[in-house]
């Protein structure tokens, strides 16, 4: 029996100083929520983001590499909305039929981290 009962939040890095593009992206873009990190936390920088049933941080990290390859796949409950968005404000979306199911795409963040959304097919 698993003693794993969810997923409290997903860590991306970001190269310091760039918060403000990645709250526009997140919270402007996305529509996440921005929350406040604990004092002792915030002096590293980066900054985090909430949604109902999703928490995303952006941690700081001098010696940054985009995640190609490694992304979080977030559930979303309407898809082409967000792919609107998302091309709305310059970003390309990059469709993914390879998952039965699930229709799906990629997008990289403003400092090129990977995203995957999800809309499952019962949803859609």
């Amino acid at each position: 029996m698993s003693l794993l009962i969810g997923l409290h939040h997903v860590q991306l890095a970001a190269p310091p100083g760039t918060e403000p593009r990645m709250r526009e992206f997140y919270a402007g873009t996305l529509g996440l929520t921005e929350v406040p990190k604990p004092p002792a936390l915030a002096a590293r920088g980066g900054v985090w983001f909430r949604a109902p049933g999703v928490e995303v941080h952006i941690g700081a990290e001098a010696d940054f590499r985009p995640a190609g390859k490694a992304h979080p796949g977030i559930l979303v409950s309407d898809l082409d909305a967000l792919v609107d968005r998302l091309r709305a404000a310059g970003h390309q979306v990059r469709p993914d039929d390879r998952l039965p199911g699930y229709r799906r795409f990629y997008v990289d963040d403003p400092v090129g981290n990977r995203l995957e959304f999800l809309q499952s097919n019962e949803t859609a």
